[in-house]
């Protein structure tokens, strides 16, 4: 049986983690572990960080979240908005319609699209009053609105389509 006296020596000790310092980082290195957010998303800060789901705010104040693992394809188009397409269940499509949102954050370490969707870091995304959007204005992403659909069959998802965003058909 060990004492008291010699248990925090051998907690020191990790034969096993010799030879592997140089790969194992502490979470703050580098704003690992981190969250940040704008006024439209938020978003994990280390560039290997990623979250298993992004979350949806309504202005209503309901909230939708979605497993990352459900998004396939997506579309970006500067006219008609981000469209992302959740395969679970059902199908569902996410139409977010709003302004500069490719653009980069002003340290320019993430975007909407590119470094934020595509690499699964961002957290949330959320509905904008309209005087946060006119005090953005164009120094960054808007979000003007949020629009959720679920389909059952292909038919009425390019129904829905064609009514909404007719862009993303093509």
């Amino acid at each position: 049986m060990l004492d008291d006296r010699t248990k925090p020596e051998r907690l020191q000790q990790k034969p096993h983690m010799d030879g592997l310092t140089g790969f194992l980082q502490s979470k703050d290195a580098d704003g690992e572990g981190a969250e940040a957010s704008c006024g439209a998303f938020g978003y994990l800060r280390g560039l290997r960080d990623s979250s298993a789901a992004v979350e949806f705010r309504f202005r209503d104040g309901n909230s939708i979240w979605f497993p990352y693992t459900w998004l396939g394809n997506w579309k970006y188009n500067p006219s008609e908005g981000l469209l992302l397409k959740f395969s679970g269940d059902l199908v569902y499509l996410v139409l977010i319609r709003g302004s500069n949102l490719d653009k980069p954050l002003k340290d320019g370490a993430i975007n909407l699209t590119h470094a934020g969707l595509q690499r699964h870091r961002v957290l949330w995304l959320r509905e904008m009053t309209e005087e946060e959007i006119r005090h953005i204005g164009e120094t960054g992403p808007t979000i003007d609105s949020i629009e959720l659909a679920e389909f059952e069959s292909h038919e009425a998802l390019k129904e829905w389509l064609s009514n909404r965003a007719p862009a993303f058909l093509q």
